[in-house]
């Protein structure tokens, strides 16, 4: 099996802890421990905690908590991973085989695109691309996706609220999308790693519940700010989660002790109520000072404002490669920002806006110098 270069990762880890600003970030300035072990008794517990194999597909405290976010979950619906990654990475080892066809939305986060095409085959991945509307917005195409899915489409992988465009989808939508699944059996893998960084308070559509083959994969990321801890989970019918815990024998095997037990802590409803807050507070605060930076420019950039998540997906005019455009960005001016090629898409650019104030008026001002070399 050939596997295809995981380009925007590749990208990340090689330079996003060697630039001086890094805005290519899509989730929010991380949380330090401090603040999440706030509590004396909390602190020492912590302190006092072997540091032992943990119950390898998550404790029970912790599957317990995740499953309380899902109407009608319990604890056998849940598998703790390490991260969304290995989240989605064991559904699709599992579910899709050489042959079997299946339908990716994108843009997306890459890693299902490019994990559908080694398993089944380049040939077999077929694109459910989604559009720009006239009123800024990025929508999904319902009758295309009829044509899509067909009996021999084994799974459909959704992102919602969508990486790079900070679209959701609504709960009508995400109603038509199980249907159309429903008639071939198509399992349906929604990534929703951004649920709960809304920016208008409002949690996004779940497609948990609505179908008998919906599976959700999520993590501590991105609407958490709790990227360094490394937790993820999926959430499925008890028999494929079961199964998955068999493949994930084969990977990390478990979660570490310390991190499930702080992921435990973080989504106590209070706790992850505060969270939530102190991200969605991050996002009202910087989405107005990357509104005005852009708007104040004009015809140079175009964009549909994010819905939810950390990330605008801007359109440049300039007549410069976005690949090239983010490398000189990062020789000549210390600052990192994706390429839309990387999602498949030319002359965007996908700016990461959770980060510190400071840093992010400071990124934004070093990419209209790299611009302004390709002006005229």
């Amino acid at each position: 099996m050939q596997i295809e270069p995981f380009v925007m990762e590749r990208m990340q880890s090689t330079w996003e802890n060697q630039v001086e600003l890094n805005l290519s970030e899509s989730g929010v300035h991380p949380m330090r421990l401090e603040e999440l072990v706030a509590d004396e008794g909390d602190r020492r517990a912590l302190l006092r905690q072997s540091l032992g194999y943990p119950q390898t597909n998550g404790t029970v405290v912790l599957r317990e908590t995740i499953a309380a976010m899902y109407p009608g979950a319990t604890r056998n619906h849940v598998e703790v991973t390490n991260g969304g990654a290995e989240a989605n990475f064991v559904c699709s080892w599992h579910l899709v085989e050489p042959g079997d066809e299946v339908v990716v939305m994108v843009p997306n986060y890459m890693q299902v695109w490019g994990l559908a095409r080694a398993f089944a085959g380049a040939a077999q991945v077929r694109e459910w691309p989604l559009r720009q509307t006239n009123d800024r917005r990025w929508d999904v195409d319902l009758d295309m996706l009829e044509h899509l899915v067909t009996p021999r489409t084994k799974v459909l992988f959704i992102c919602n609220p969508n990486n790079p465009t900070g679209a959701r989808l609504t709960d009508r939508q995400l109603d038509d999308i199980c249907r159309i699944a429903g008639r071939h059996g198509t399992w349906v893998l929604s990534d929703e790693i951004y649920r709960g960084a809304e920016l208008d308070g409002r949690d996004t559509p779940s497609v948990w519940g609505r179908y008998e083959r919906a599976i959700v994969t999520a993590g501590l990321s991105k609407a958490y700010g709790l990227p360094g801890l490394r937790i993820g989970w999926l959430v499925a019918p008890p028999a494929l989660t079961e199964a998955l815990w068999g493949y994930h024998d084969y990977t990390t095997i478990a979660p570490g002790i310390i991190n499930d037990r702080l992921a435990a802590l973080a989504l106590q409803p209070a706790r992850r109520a505060q969270i939530l807050e102190r991200t969605r507070g991050i996002l009202r605060a910087n989405l107005p000072l990357i509104r005005k930076w852009l708007d104040d420019r004009g015809a140079t950039f175009s964009y549909a404002p994010p819905e939810a998540g950390a990330i605008v997906f801007v359109h440049y005019q300039h007549d410069v490669n976005s690949t090239d455009l983010t490398t000189e960005l990062r020789q000549r001016y210390g600052t990192l920002i994706v390429p839309g090629d990387q999602f498949g898409l030319d002359r965007f650019l996908r700016i990461g806006y959770g980060a510190e104030e400071h840093v992010l008026r400071e990124g934004l001002r070093r990419l209209e110098l790299a611009l302004a070399a390709h002006t005229g």
